[in-house]
């Protein structure tokens, strides 16, 4: 083969670009302007990639409530560190609605909610609860904290993975977290003040029941099925002002006493329909 033939298969035809003053092609001005039906905007695209304020926003506010529950366990504030993870539970309650009823469900809002609420309902009750008294413990203390923190993760994990509706599988990281949160504020409104070695092992007792209740397979109801937009007897209204009334007595014990029954109605759900069971073979 001669050069010049050689020559002319190395040509590449130029093609010339038309472009703008702000350095875009003439084809993204056509994009922009959305002239082609078949291709998206750049500005449909640029509102694809965004994410929704609203829900993401309440999200954050239970993010920062977990955090300020670390911090203020690790300071001694224990009875600010409860509200606080209480504070996240309500907010992580909100979010997951207002997504719902304002049609701005994603997937990054759901990764985003799982995330806030292993800090919220994972590490920050196992931090108070360790700052509180399970150190005093040793190891022991730290292997409790830390079953719980896994049990939470291992909860959520599932709970992305298989999604619960109509009820829960295993205890709800929140209901798990609130029966931490209103033994400590129990134990401080009471003035138990600094607790012993038997106070902190029925606290790490508590915290190692509270996590593998959450990866246990008990079915527990699902606030799901509570809807707002129903309309109710009037009888229902007047029994939540008497138990708001009630929970002002005593806020903690209260609390307490609701978080425990939750979490226990899902073993003795499951005895019962055993029972049952077997009474229908006999």
């Amino acid at each position: 083969m001669s050069d010049r033939e050689d020559k002319s298969l190395r040509v590449v035809p130029e093609v010339e670009e038309y472009a703008d003053p702000d350095g875009d092609s003439a084809t993204a001005e056509h994009d922009e302007e959305g002239d082609d039906p078949g291709q998206m905007s750049r500005r449909e695209r640029f509102r694809k990639r965004g994410i929704y304020l609203l829900p993401n926003l309440i999200t954050t506010g239970a993010l920062f409530a977990g955090f300020y529950a670390i911090v203020a366990g690790m300071n001694g504030n224990f009875v600010a560190a409860s509200l606080a993870i209480f504070v996240a539970g309500a907010l992580d309650t909100a979010d997951g609605r207002v997504a719902r009823l304002t049609n701005t469900e994603s997937q990054f809002g759901a990764e985003y909610d799982s995330l806030s609420d292993m800090v919220a309902f994972g590490v920050a009750p196992a931090l108070v609860a360790f700052s509180w008294g399970l150190s005093s413990l040793g190891q022991l203390g730290w292997v409790a904290t830390f079953v719980y923190m896994a049990c939470a993760a291992l909860r959520l994990a599932r709970f992305n993975t298989k999604g619960d509706n109509a009820s829960f599988t295993g205890l709800a990281s929140p209901s798990a977290a609130a029966i931490i949160a209103c033994s400590i504020w129990a134990w401080v409104e009471y003035g138990g003040g600094v607790p012993g070695l038997v106070g902190s092992g029925i606290m790490a007792a508590i915290t190692i029941l509270a996590g593998l209740l959450m990866v246990s397979n008990f079915t527990y109801f699902s606030p799901k099925l509570i809807n707002f937009k129903d309309r109710v007897p009037f009888v229902t209204l007047v029994f939540v002002v008497l138990g708001f009334s009630i929970l002002m007595i005593d806020p903690p014990t209260v609390l307490l006493f609701l978080a425990i029954t939750y979490a226990f109605s899902g073993p003795v759900l499951y005895v019962w329909k055993r029972t049952r069971r077997r009474n229908l073979k006999a």
